[in-house]
């Protein structure tokens, strides 16, 4: 067969005088970029799913799991470079950071909320920036505190403390005995700042006031660091201000702390490998661990949970299959396989996921993560949760707060320091 009569037969003839590749071939690649999951089983899940994504799409998906502490720094280096993952796994208020960065993806968030039953506060305002949505919300990590029931009980406690001094008092009491309640102050995405952010608005502390400006050098704010400065001392292990978000999981199941605030990654890790990880007398560590919500300061009982979005990289050659993809990724079908797999450490961003199955099966000890979004506040309150609510987390400002009082530095310097901080972000 001559060339010309192969070309005009096959079509190619065409797409080479147009200089392009025909529209399904453009963009047959794309690179997800997310945390390594708590979860193992989760990544596994999305693996499989890959492979179903890219015969739905007619494209190859991948992903790439990376820890979540090097998220920041990849999409820093993606943004300046211009090059780099089509979908990045946003946490927090991220998209406000990187807005200029992102792709609008307000049509597909749209559908998504119209399908589901609408999206969790918190989800929402970290994905929407000036009303549009610059990122698309996919879930919640809620953090509950993990206890050991059996060390509670032997000191006469058979209800979590409500309070925080209540608290204090009985992991004074545990530490005593060896037990001592464990929490991060470092450098960590997750478990340091879902601790010291609720701590300081429970004790009537605010990052800002409701226009936006500075607001933390407060008596409120003071008192929340006189507490950690206590309850430190008294009650932790003290080795946790160079934890990350992984040394309180092993510590607990390692039988060396008697409580923590995390996600229910303990409990599905302790539940997951119970043939191995026992308590001190020999039984399954699953069947002695219990959930419970941040107690009360004098100001309320809030909490801070970690939202997740999916981002589409402005600099991406493949925009449109992006968000065809998550459109696919965040549909009720590939999502509830995925929410199954998760067991309640992960739950939805929109509120249909409340009413799924999984919940009406799951073990005793994990329903309290099924409603735990209800009570979240956003980073930045009481003003809005913007470019520069992230600055002040990824400097961890909020935390360094805390780990200055617990480590010498007067309650009121450490909050001075803060306040010090937060106006060289906000200004005034």
């Amino acid at each position: 067969m001559e060339r010309r009569s192969f070309l005009k037969l096959t079509g190619i003839a065409g797409i080479l005088a147009a200089h392009r590749a025909p529209a399904f071939a453009q963009g047959t690649k794309l690179l997800v970029t997310r945390w390594v999951d708590f979860i193992p089983a989760c990544d596994v899940e999305l693996k499989k799913q890959a492979g179903e994504a890219s015969k739905a799409l007619g494209a190859e998906v991948q992903f790439e799991f990376i820890n979540a502490n090097d998220l920041q720094p990849r999409i820093t280096a993606a943004i300046q470079s211009q090059s780099g993952s089509d979908i990045f796994h946003l946490l927090h208020n991220w998209a406000h950071l990187y807005d200029n960065g992102l792709v609008d993806v307000s049509d597909v968030a749209e559908w998504q909320a119209k399908e589901q039953g609408g999206f969790y506060a918190q989800s929402e305002q970290y994905a929407k920036v000036s009303g549009r949505f610059m990122a698309l919300p996919h879930s919640i990590v809620p953090g509950l505190i993990a206890y050991r029931k059996s060390w509670f009980n032997e000191i006469g406690v058979t209800t979590f403390p409500k309070t925080y001094d209540e608290l204090r008092k009985v992991a004074t009491t545990l530490k005593k005995k060896g037990h001592p309640y464990g929490q991060t102050l470092g450098h960590t995405f997750g478990d340091a700042p879902a601790w010291a952010y609720p701590l300081m608005w429970n004790f009537g502390g605010t990052e800002t006031d409701r226009s936006g400006k500075t607001a933390i050098d407060s008596k409120g704010s003071v008192e929340a660091v006189k507490f950690m400065q206590a309850f430190w001392k008294d009650a932790c292990d003290e080795g946790g201000l160079a934890w990350d978000d992984t040394n309180n999981n092993r510590a607990f199941l390692a039988g060396e702390i008697a409580a923590t605030l995390n996600g229910a990654s303990i409990y599905i890790a302790a539940k997951r490998g119970q043939e191995k990880i026992k308590d001190e007398r020999g039984e399954p560590l699953v069947r002695d661990i219990q959930h419970a919500r941040l107690p009360a300061g004098p100001a309320g009982s809030w909490s801070y949970h970690t939202a997740f979005a999916h981002g589409v990289m402005k600099y991406g050659k493949n925009q449109k299959l992006a968000k065809d993809f998550l459109k696919w990724f965040h549909g009720s079908g590939p999502y509830g396989r995925w929410f199954e797999v998760a067991e309640g450490f992960s739950v939805g961003a929109t509120k249909q996921w409340e009413k799924h199955p999984l919940w009406s099966t799951i073990d005793e000890p994990m329903k309290g993560f099924r409603t735990a979004p209800d009570n979240s506040r956003t980073m930045g309150f009481a003003g809005p949760p913007n470019a520069k609510a992230t600055e002040a987390y990824s400097k961890y400002v909020i935390v360094d707060m805390f780990a200055k009082g617990v480590q010498g530095s007067t309650a009121e310097d450490a909050v001075k320091w803060a306040a010090g901080e937060l106006k060289k972000i906000y200004g005034g």
